[in-house]
C-alpha cells in the first residue's frame, strides 16, 4: 500500500505550491490535535491527505478535503480524470477498510464551470447530501492596485470601509486568541452557529502564524474591541475562515475595514485571491432576489460578503464512497437531524 510518511508528503507538495490549505501537512498536523488520524497516499503523479475520525464501536469515517492533488492535466477544469480514480480508489479502499471506515467523503478543490451543471460523480462514488466545507463561496480577486480592487466592490461597501476609518476604527494584528474566542462566542449566540473551543483557535494560530500563513486582525474603537477575524494563506490563495463581532458600535462598520485590511495583508503575502468562505447554496439570481428578505443560515452574511466584489463559485462534489451501507444510512439520518438544511 503506497502510504508515505509526512516528510515524503511535504516533498510531493513542493511540486504544487498553490495546493489548498486543507491538503497541507500543516493542516494534517493541526487536525491530529483534535481526534483525527492523518494518512498520506501517493500513487504515481497523484496524492491525497486523508483524515480519519472515530465514530464509535470500532468504526470510523474518512475524509479527503480539497483533494486529491495532482497535475492540471489530470485534475482541473472541474473534472478529475478517470485514470486518477482508477489508480487512487483501490488504495483509498485499502486504507478505509483497514481503519474500518463506514464511508469516505471526498470534497475536491475544484469549482463547477457553470451554475447548474454539476460534474458527474466518479464511478464508485455517490453524490452526498452532506458537505463539510461550504458548497458555495465568493472569491475576491486581489490582482491590480488597491484602487482597482476597491473599484470592483459595490459602492456601499467602499463607503462603509471609508466610514469606518472616519469614525475612528483602528485595525491591528493581535495574538490575543482569548479575546478572539470571546468575540466568537458572542457572535455564535447572536447568529446561532457553532463555535470551536478556545484551544482550537489557539492551536490554529500558534501553528500557522509563525509560518506566515495566518494572521489575527482586531478592529478597535478607543481601545474597545469591536470585531476580529482570522485569515489563512497558502501559496497564492487566502481564506477567511473565522470572524466575530461585538454588539457595541456596529454603526462604525468595523467588519468592513477589517476585511479590507485582511485583504491588503493577504495581497502583501503574494496572494491573488481571497476566499470569503461560505454563502447560501443558491444561484446568483436567487441570492440577489432573496437576500433582503432572508436572515436564516448563511443569508445574513451574504448581504455583507456580496459587497466585496467576489465571484460566486460552487464547489464540485461532495461525493461519498460507502463501505458499510446500513451504518452509512444511520449516520446520514443522524446528520440530517443534527444539522437540518436551512436553505
Amino acid at each position: 500500500m503506497p502510504l508515505v510518511p509526512v516528510t515524503e508528503w511535504k516533498n510531493f507538495l513542493s511540486n504544487y505550491p498553490d495546493v489548498h490549505l486543507l491538503q497541507t501537512s500543516s493542516w494534517g498536523e493541526f487536525k491530529t490535535a483534535f481526534g483525527w488520524r492523518v494518512y498520506h497516499i501517493i500513487v504515481g503523479q497523484v496524492g491525497a491527505q486523508i483524515l480519519v475520525r472515530p465514530l464509535g464501536f470500532g468504526f470510523s469515517w474518512a475524509y479527503l478535503p480539497k483533494g486529491p492533488v495532482g497535475p492540471s492535466s489530470l485534475i482541473g477544469d472541474a473534472i478529475i480524470r478517470d485514470e486518477v480514480w482508477d489508480t487512487l480508489i483501490p488504495e483509498l479502499d485499502t486504507l478505509c477498510k483497514r481503519t474500518r471506515a463506514v464511508f469516505l467523503k471526498v470534497e475536491p478543490d475544484l469549482f463547477e464551470l457553470s451554475d447548474g451543471e454539476k460534474s458527474p460523480s466518479p464511478t464508485g462514488l455517490i453524490p452526498s447530501h452532506h458537505a463539510i466545507q461550504p458548497q458555495r463561496t465568493l472569491i475576491v480577486s486581489l490582482q491590480g492596485s488597491e484602487e482597482e480592487i476597491l473599484g470592483r466592490m459595490k459602492q456601499k461597501t467602499r463607503y462603509n470601509i471609508r466610514l469606518s476609518l472616519k469614525k475612528g476604527v483602528i485595525v491591528r494584528s493581535s495574538p490575543d486568541v482569548n479575546l478572539f474566542h470571546t468575540l466568537m462566542e458572542v457572535t455564535g449566540q447572536r447568529d446561532e452557529f457553532g463555535v470551536h473551543s478556545r484551544n482550537y483557535y489557539k492551536q490554529a494560530y500558534e501553528l500557522f502564524s509563525p509560518r506566515g500563513e495566518c494572521e489575527l486582525f482586531l478592529a478597535e474603537y478607543e481601545s474597545q474591541p469591536l470585531a476580529a477575524l482570522m485569515v489563512f494563506t497558502h501559496g497564492k490563495r487566502a481564506w477567511y475562515f473565522y470572524g466575530a463581532s461585538a454588539e457595541q458600535h456596529r454603526d462604525r462598520m468595523p467588519n468592513y475595514i477589517l476585511q479590507w485590511e485582511a485583504m491588503r495583508w493577504a495581497r502583501k503575502q503574494g496572494c491573488l485571491t481571497y476566499d470569503l468562505w461560505g454563502v447560501p447554496d443558491f444561484d446568483l439570481d436567487t441570492l440577489e432576489n432573496s437576500f433582503l428578505q432572508r436572515r436564516d443560515g448563511l443569508w445574513g452574511v451574504y448581504r455583507f460578503k456580496r459587497g466585496f466584489g467576489g465571484k460566486l463559485q460552487r464547489a464540485v462534489g461532495p461525493w461519498d464512497r460507502v463501505y458499510q451501507p446500513f451504518l452509512y444510512r444511520l449516520y446520514s439520518w443522524w446528520i440530517e437531524r443534527k444539522s437540518p438544511n436551512q436553505g
